[in-house]
């Protein structure tokens, strides 16, 4: 998939049309600032950022997670990494099925962004449909020559980096963030 950050859409080597009184795509408001994205599973919690510009999502870190005292450490460690990188905005991502309902890894989600929100407070966190996100990060990482076992390591990562690319991409396109914005759950900003 080819992404044009300048966000000139169409296949050709001709600019694609616009409707009458449309605003062209780059000149819609979009914030400046670094925002991270993360890529919730029972396992492994994998974490992406994106240039002070909004331009390019790259894969950071993945964290160890499971029940307990290790989901804490990683919801404290990456509240930590927020602070340390000038976060505006985390994108937490929103595993629906292909008909689009919530199952109990969307509700895992749901409940991981809420208690992010209530540590990050005032810096919003959104969820985001996460859709193949892990599908086109195991592509990206076969292509680039991973084996299964290298892949397993990093692709949570991976899989950030191409949800919060969609998330920049569609801010670009539309001059709004994407998702939904989340709110702190009770109880939650320890």
């Amino acid at each position: 998939m080819l992404l044009r950050p300048s966000g000139v859409f169409g296949s050709g080597s001709r600019p694609a049309r616009a409707w009458p009184g449309a605003v062209p795509v780059s000149q819609r408001p979009f914030r400046q600032g670094v925002r991270l994205a993360v890529d919730v599973g029972s396992v492994r919690v994998g974490v992406a950022r994106s240039d002070p510009g909004g331009v390019l999502a790259t894969p950071l870190t993945v964290l160890a997670t499971g029940p307990g005292a290790k989901a804490e450490l990683a919801r404290a460690e990456l509240a930590r990494l927020v602070a340390s990188e000038g976060a505006i905005e985390v994108v937490v991502g929103l595993p629906t099925s292909l008909s689009g309902r919530d199952g109990a890894a969307a509700a895992g989600a749901r409940e991981f962004a809420a208690d992010l929100a209530g540590r990050l407070a005032p810096i919003p966190v959104r969820l985001v449909d996460e859709r193949f996100t892990t599908t086109q990060a195991h592509d990206a990482l076969r292509r680039g020559g991973k084996d299964a076992r290298a892949r397993r390591q990093v692709v949570d990562a991976a899989a950030a980096a191409v949800l919060l690319q969609a998330a920049l991409d569609a801010e670009r396109a539309t001059g709004r963030p994407a998702g939904q914005l989340v709110r702190a759950a009770d109880g939650a900003g320890r």
